[in-house]
């Protein structure tokens, strides 16, 4: 979503913007399957998720740390929808992948913030926060060449 965000390709926020999601780094993660390796009990599950957001919250973050501004209007998902299959009509056509799909949607029609907080006491699972994340996931897609700013 962020690539999609900064290459223009999606200029507003998605839904209401209140939507929540649990965002991670990937290096918390890994860690985080380590020390379940280590200190984890047989049996038990461990979420190795982040910081709990919406992604306007991702964007607002990510506009301040670029120095770009922020999306100044909401994308209703039915819009998204709606675009899902016109992407997934001419992706047949052309043989090019679809932007969004209406599966896709469905995804972000639902609420995904979940709780570590088992894993930081059982495994001392200490994921960085968004801000922090994104200070250095930014930096890297636009060396990639896949954001400009």
């Amino acid at each position: 979503m962020i690539i999609e965000r900064f290459n223009g390709r999606l200029p507003g926020y998605i839904g209401n913007g209140d939507d929540r999601y649990s965002f991670s780094y990937v290096d918390d993660v890994v860690e985080g399957h380590i020390a379940a390796m280590h200190k984890g009990r047989n049996g038990e599950r461990y979420l190795l998720t982040g910081e709990n957001a919406s992604f306007k919250h991702v964007f607002d973050v990510a506009a301040i740390l670029t120095g770009t501004s922020r999306p100044w209007f909401h994308i209703p998902l039915w819009v998204l929808e709606a675009y899902g299959w016109i992407s997934v009509f001419f992706a047949r056509i052309t043989g090019k992948l679809p932007l969004i799909s209406p599966p896709t949607v469905k995804v972000l029609r639902h609420q995904w913030a979940y709780s570590c907080e088992k894993a930081k006491v059982e495994l001392g699972y200490s994921p960085r926060s968004l801000k922090d994340g994104m200070s250095e996931v930014l930096p890297w897609l636009k060396s990639l060449g896949l954001i400009k700013y």
